[in-house]
């Protein structure tokens, strides 16, 4: 267990976010118990988390699509490494709806039986990077840069949380037939969501009614985000403390990665 430094804790050789690492939770990650319709979204850090576990709620809950249950994103979509409201996997009922930005090597072995879903959303690395920047700079968790290419800088050499964009989409990539797995490029879903809402669920196995299709898109789109209160959480990390200024927005000019400073 490395503390690179205040912002970075380094475990079996990536970077977790230290402040909401917990050393428990780490070690014990290859042993958790899968089921067979687990589903997880895996990432990249900044690469449309937020966004794919909109669009998994939103497929998978009825209560969502209607908006008749209020439930934040971050409690229908659990993070599976970082659990600060401590809450008991085990008695949730299934399917359990999981994110992580897990490299393949620290996911948990039960995700190698072909049975549960993993759907990994990559992106421009380009992108990211841009995207990372603003982030890194508003919230209090994430160490500041005071200029792009002192960023740029971190991030080539992977000491950024999450590590180095290259090894994480090449692990996945590489080790694919390992999985029952998809991969969605960011930049394809926001040119054509519907299709990409369509391919999803195809994957899940979750057959939509024509409705339901269009409620799923509806409430995806960015525009739709911003005004939905469960999914953009300015509010949250502001009324947190755990941003650099109120300034900042969680869903800035495109999907953005979530990020609690209190909880992942």
């Amino acid at each position: 267990m490395d503390h690179t430094n205040q912002y970075l804790l380094n475990f079996k050789g990536y970077y977790f976010q230290r402040f909401l690492a917990e050393t428990d939770i780490l070690e014990n990650l290859a042993d958790f118990e899968i089921r067979d319709d687990d589903v997880f979204i895996i990432t990249y850090p900044k690469s449309g988390t937020i966004w794919a576990q909109q669009i998994l709620s939103l497929i998978y809950f009825e209560g969502h699509r209607t908006r008749t249950e209020m439930v934040e994103i971050y409690h229908r979509v659990l993070f599976l490494e970082y659990n600060p409201e401590k809450v008991d996997y085990v008695k949730r009922p299934s399917p359990r709806l999981f994110s992580s930005h897990l490299p393949y090597y620290l996911a948990p072995k039960g995700l190698k039986n072909k049975k549960p879903k993993v759907i990994y959303i990559y992106r421009n690395p380009k992108d990211v990077l841009i995207s990372y920047f603003h982030f890194s700079n508003w919230l209090l968790t994430l160490e500041p840069s005071h200029d792009i290419e002192h960023f740029m800088e971190k991030f080539l050499d992977g000491k950024v949380f999450g590590s180095l964009w290259f090894d994480h989409i090449r692990g996945w990539y590489e080790h694919r037939h390992d999985f029952n797995i998809l991969f969605m490029m960011y930049e394809e879903m926001k040119k054509d969501l519907r299709s990409s809402v369509l391919k999803i669920s195809s994957f899940l196995e979750k057959e939509l009614s024509e409705e339901d299709l269009d409620a799923v898109v509806n409430q995806a789109t960015f525009e739709n985000m911003k005004l939905d209160p469960q999914a953009d959480l300015d509010h949250l990390l502001n009324s947190a403390n755990c941003t650099r200024t109120k300034d900042g927005h969680f869903l800035r000019k495109d999907i953005h990665h979530f990020s609690l400073c209190e909880g992942h």
